[in-house]
């Protein structure tokens, strides 16, 4: 037997061999030896370090600076440094995860993924604001995102990504991926921790958070954006994307905690009872239940107590002449594609206008766009604001929505159904639109209209009325609802199959081709409402019948390219320079019955919302209902006038308030407001915003309905 030592044969029968070879240390072959590395080499130059660290960061910032650009954000301003502080923070913490492996190239691809990863949100959210004019919370996108894919609107979001300014940003936001992979890869040193490393990323993190901290403590405004006046839209504005989505996040993990703040009551009223006239004096009672939410307050646990003890401070509102007015009659609910008030023309059309005119007449009302169309059908059939983004309705899929008209009218033996008229599951109404209350169901494209709704883009609302009528008109007395279809963008000669069929009717417009053509889709509306009133009336019911008739959004498919402030189209359109939200979402509601036509109009000039529908109509149709549970107001009641919207801008008889610039605007200069007012009416705002989101997130209705007995005392022990 032999063995090779140091390159030589040894046999080791020779005793005196064996003897030196176990004397002799072992040395592996070479190819076995493992070649030690002198310590300098596992050390990059500090410049390369600085490469290593700063790539993530500044790759942050440079997203953040071309979003707020391409939104139409100043970049020079305290908001964008507080956005790079952020993007330190968040970027140095990313660095960490690309530096846990000891193999640089392991490190290297990390990063180059979260680059890619980074980035993505900013071009979502930049084409969603293309579209929408809106910055979409991770719910809302989340929610819709299967729906533009799958069901028809892939096409408009092609169109979004597929042109110029579309490819130019989408190119600045993939440019830092690229820069890396291409440049700055091989220069990346992408080294493991070390103590040194971990040193530096400390202090770098405790300086961006100490920067952080003195903008939000000392510049006005952003510190009442984090925590007091929260947004998922403030905090982007305020503290960049990836922050905003952060806070977003962190904000529905929140849900369990309810906290108000105090508020300072209002001039007391007179008396908690009315009287119209002194000849004859008429006793108005509140719209109130018989429940004491002070006492429910004392033996509800959290977080039902803190909205019982909010809702016992509320001052319910009176019954009026206008109580009852409808009782007993039909309804007929229609949210309507991207509606504005200027569709309206005596001419053009003569029955929306009829409807607008000879009904209540509101000519001072606000829809307030903030989550796209879904976000609209619910303020409109809950009277809240979509406090959770395009998700609210998923929100309450298992919760108890006895205050929607649905509910109240099927408990009164309403035969009640609802219609839309394109895919039945888009942004899942086949679920949502189901637990509405409405008896008989909800139907669209796909579940019973496509029998007789052409496939257009969009589709028609004459068709869906001309086959749907049917379905009710001898059910009486009925609850029926609609979401229209016809007024969705693009709008445009070409592709647009309702601008293209209705085009005749706005050749002669003083408008551009895209204002014309978004009249012209509107047309298709008119033509739906002039064949659904002349059923009404060929059948005898239309002074047995009550319409209402409000917009999901403004018709944000005007201007693809546009800002608050930059919306050409839209101004066109309006006749003013469209630069705040509020001057945005300006609308036009219509509530008419034929039993009103003949006499006086009733006009409501106060400030009005969407919000206000819902309240206002219970007490129209004389339905029993708590006032202190709502969050708008019945319009005909004694209650002072509020609109406001989750951006925190609000309007009363006095005047408007701008969160973004923080001003107070009254209508008249001379007017004496109030000591405090504005002070007053921000919080009343921010404890009405939090009181919806605890009903949402709480089910809060099931937990009133379960302690309310009609036939007792009113509380169940």
């Amino acid at each position: 037997m032999s063995k090779i030592v140091n390159g030589k044969m040894i046999y080791k029968s020779d005793p005196q061999t064996a003897k030196q070879l176990s004397e002799l240390p072992y040395k592996a072959p070479y190819k076995h030896r493992r070649q030690r590395v002198p310590d300098s080499a596992d050390k990059p130059s500090p410049g390369k370090e600085w490469i290593s660290w700063l790539v993530l960061p500044m790759a942050l910032i440079c997203y953040e600076i071309i979003f707020r650009r391409a939104t139409g954000e100043q970049i020079l301003c305290v908001q964008m440094l507080a956005a790079a502080a952020a993007s330190l923070i968040i970027g140095t913490v990313l660095f960490c995860f690309c530096s846990l492996f000891r193999r640089p190239g392991i490190n290297r691809a990390i990063k180059a993924v979260l680059l890619l990863v980074t980035a993505l949100p900013f071009m979502v959210q930049y084409y969603v604001f293309r579209a929408f004019k809106t910055f979409y919370d991770v719910r809302t996108i989340l929610a819709g995102t299967n729906d533009v894919i799958g069901k028809g609107f892939l096409e408009d979001a092609l169109d979004t990504v597929l042109n110029r300014t579309g490819l130019i940003y989408l190119g600045l936001f993939l440019l830092p991926f690229l820069l890396y992979v291409i440049l700055i890869r091989r220069a990346d040193p992408a080294a493991q921790f070390r103590g040194r490393t971990i040193l530096r990323t400390v202090c770098i993190l405790v300086f961006s958070a100490a920067c952080a901290a003195a903008i939000v403590l000392y510049v006005p405004g952003m510190q009442d954006h984090l925590y007091r006046f929260y947004s998922y839209a403030n905090a982007v504005n305020s503290y960049g994307l990836l922050p905003g989505m952060c806070l977003d996040i962190a904000e529905g993990g929140t849900s369990g905690m309810v906290s108000f703040d105090e508020v300072d009551p209002p001039d007391a009223r007179a008396s908690q009872e009315a009287v119209v006239d002194k000849d004859v004096p008429v006793v108005y009672q509140p719209n109130v239940l018989d429940i004491d939410f002070a006492e429910l307050a004392e033996t509800s646990p959290e977080p039902y107590s803190s909205i019982d003890a909010y809702v016992a401070m509320q001052i319910p509102t009176m019954q009026n002449e206008y109580t009852g007015l409808f009782e007993g009659k039909n309804l007929i609910m229609i949210t309507a594609e991207a509606f504005t008030a200027e569709v309206i023309d005596a001419e053009r059309t003569p029955t929306l206008y009829r409807l607008a005119t000879k009904g209540i007449n509101f000519t001072d009302f606000m829809q307030s766009a903030t989550a796209g169309t879904i976000g609209g059908e619910f303020q409109v059939i809950f009277g809240m604001p979509s406090v959770r983004g395009g998700a609210s309705f998923e929100y309450l899929l298992n919760d108890y929505n006895c205050q929607t008209m649905g509910w109240q009218l099927n408990e009164r033996g309403y035969y009640g159904i609802a219609f839309h008229n394109n895919d039945y599951t888009f942004y899942n109404r086949n679920k949502t639109h189901n637990v509405l209350g409405y008896s008989e169901g909800f139907y669209g494209y796909g579940n019973g209209l496509e029998e007789f709704l052409t496939d257009t883009f969009p589709k028609s609302d004459l068709e869906m009325m001309e086959g749907t009528v049917d379905w009710y008109i001898d059910h009486q007395p009925f609850n029926v609802y609609y979401m229209t279809f016809s007024g969705h963008n693009s709008y445009n000669f070409r592709y647009n199959d309702m601008s293209w069929k209705n085009r005749e009717y706005v050749e002669d417009l003083p408008y551009s081709e895209i204002v014309r053509a978004y009249l012209a889709a509107n047309m298709e509306l008119e033509h739906a409402m002039t064949y659904l009133v002349g059923r009404l009336e060929e059948a005898g019911i239309a002074d047995d019948t009550v319409i209402v008739l409000c917009a999901d959004h403004f018709p944000y498919g005007l201007d693809y390219e546009a800002t608050i402030g930059n919306m050409p189209r839209l101004s066109e359109l309006y006749g003013y320079d469209v630069d705040n939200y509020m001057d945005r979402d300006h609308n036009r509601l219509i509530i008419w019955s034929g039993c009103l036509e003949d006499g006086d109009p009733i006009i409501v000039d106060s400030p009005t919302s969407s919000l206000d529908i819902l309240p206002t109509l219970l007490n129209l149709f004389g339905l029993d209902y708590d006032s202190r549970l709502f969050v708008g107001r019945d319009v005909f009641s004694d209650a002072d006038p509020l609109v406001f919207d989750l951006f925190y801008n609000w309007k009363t008889d006095f005047g408007r308030y701008l969160s973004s610039t923080g001003t107070f605007e009254p209508y008249d200069e001379d007017a004496v407001i109030p000591e405090g007012y504005v002070d007053r009416m921000k919080t009343v705002v921010k404890n009405r915003i939090k009181y919806c989101e605890a009903v949402v997130d709480n089910d809060y209705f099931r937990h009133v309905m379960e302690n309310y007995d009609p036939g007792s005392e009113g509380l169940l022990h």
